[in-house]
């Protein structure tokens, strides 16, 4: 495999509203996108990274949807536990949210610190061995994630939004601040970097050996 190099960070400083302002809607419907980061209706948010639902309502479905930083579509429900809930995917633009009932408390829509790399797909018929290089710049918080899940697969296809992800079992990549090497002697179908929090950066290479013809 050849070596797939992806980052993620800097990011933006963090707004609950950002995407949209405080509005309690009384129907099913749009929510009116009116935050700092919207121009003509469309919210493009500086780097791929998760949005931020903020409201006491546990009940309210909101749908989430825009586009990735290739422009690909994206979209993804979710319902508020705790006050304030993030999506599982990253967003480059939004262009609409909406519910599927009228709140029974205001809502606002932004950003938080949390983002991810574009997952890389390893190969599971190759070699298991993996090398996965993270390098830091800047003050942050990073995670390696793995999952077996896949959106792809011919029999038990899994939204991504519904992806399982798990930490590595490396506790030296799970909530780390510096660079970092590890290694893999098992193959997931997916592996991505977290950033957890910070100001900075991290970029993850991964060189999987060998390559299975078939």
């Amino acid at each position: 495999m050849r070596p797939v190099t992806v980052s993620v960070g800097p990011l933006a400083a963090a707004a609950a509203n950002n995407i949209a302002l405080s509005q309690t809607p009384g129907a099913a419907g749009a929510l009116t996108l009116n935050g700092a980061l919207v121009s003509g209706g469309i919210a493009t948010l500086d780097n791929s990274r998760r949005v931020l639902i903020t409201t006491a309502d546990t009940t309210t479905l909101f749908t989430v949807i825009g586009t990735t930083p290739t422009g690909s579509a994206l979209s993804e429900s979710l319902k508020v536990v705790a006050g304030a809930s993030y999506t599982a995917q990253d967003f480059k633009t939004v262009t609409s949210i909406t519910t599927n009932q009228g709140t029974t408390a205001a809502v606002t829509v932004g950003t938080n610190g949390v983002a991810s790399t574009p997952w890389v797909r390893l190969d599971e018929w190759a070699d298991p061995h993996t090398s996965i290089q993270c390098n830091v710049v800047g003050t942050v918080s990073y995670t390696v994630q793995f999952s077996n899940d896949d959106p792809n697969d011919p029999t038990n296809p899994v939204l991504p939004s519904a992806m399982t992800w798990l930490n590595s079992n490396d506790t030296n990549v799970v909530n780390a601040i510096a660079s970092f090497l590890t290694n893999l002697t098992w193959t997931s179908r997916y592996v991505r970097t977290v950033l957890n929090s910070g100001s900075g950066s991290v970029t993850m290479t991964v060189i999987q050996a060998n390559v299975v013809n078939r």
